[in-house]
């Protein structure tokens, strides 16, 4: 009885462990990581503010913009943060390596444009608005997220391989395709009536977004990664309710426009 019970216990041992490996090679065949940097386009907004003192109102179409900041890149090379930034840990599913769950940040920067003319509704002072107003800081208001629109998400990347090298061993030129969803996690600077309201870093939302592009490797772990992204991004409460803020609170989605560039490193090719 003692051997079948120790025979029984060894198969079953050796099963789990050519399981385990089975496991280890489908799903954790590679990792890669990256690095880089980014630039956005963006649609108009609507941004409903709802403050302490009783004002609600709305910026109805509301042009924005981002800020690249790459001459930072050389005037202080150190602090690579500084530039609208991108990064991506991946983790490949396959042994071809033609899948992988990634994931993916990018640290984007959304400027509502000063001066602009926009149309508002609401409530402001007690009285109620429904007319153009200009955005002056100093006047009127100031609303960005520049310590970051920093949106967080996981991807399900495909990989394709469109041309290898000339002894056919490993990739030179690949297409991907990325789709994923997440959360945000701005830092929103406010300016209201010449008061500024510096927000502090919290998960204030959510977003969706799709990612295409080619990796291109001059070797066999390194790679450059070109992609054009598009994604929606809603901001339930880009005010966290803290003592900074006031109890002012500001909500608005958009769609964007995104190129990133980054450089890559396959782990366990």
């Amino acid at each position: 009885m003692r051997k079948t019970a120790l025979a029984l216990l060894t198969l079953l041992f050796s099963l789990l462990c050519r399981a385990q490996e089975k496991i280890h090679k489908s799903l954790f065949s590679g990792m890669y990581l990256q690095w880089g940097y980014n630039g956005e386009v963006y649609s108009r907004s609507n941004v409903h503010f709802t403050m302490s003192n009783g004002d609600n109102f709305i910026l109805h179409h509301a042009r924005a913009h981002d800020r690249i900041d790459l001459d930072a890149v050389y005037k202080e090379t150190l602090q690579i943060s500084i530039p609208q930034y991108s990064y991506r840990i991946g983790f490949y599913l396959n042994q071809k390596h033609s899948r992988s769950l990634e994931l993916n940040f990018d640290h984007a920067k959304y400027i509502l444009a000063d001066d602009q003319t926009v149309h508002v509704t609401g409530t402001i002072n007690g009285q109620h608005v429904d007319g153009d107003s200009v955005l002056i800081p100093q006047k009127f208001l100031h609303f960005e997220h520049t310590d970051g629109a920093n949106w967080l998400h996981i991807n399900y990347v495909w990989l394709y391989t469109a041309l290898k090298n000339a002894a056919n061993t490993r990739p030179l030129l690949r297409y991907l395709c990325k789709a994923g969803a997440g959360i945000n996690i701005p830092r929103t600077d406010f300016i209201w009536k010449g008061e500024r309201l510096n927000n502090d870093f919290h998960v204030a939302g959510y977003n969706i977004g799709g990612e295409g592009g080619f990796r291109f490797y001059p070797g066999r772990r390194f790679f450059f990664e070109a992609t054009g992204k598009t994604g929606y991004v809603k901001y339930v409460d880009a005010l966290a309710n803290t003592p900074t803020t006031k109890g002012n609170r500001a909500h608005h989605a958009f769609t964007y426009l995104e190129g990133i560039f980054t450089l890559g490193w396959d782990i366990n090719y």
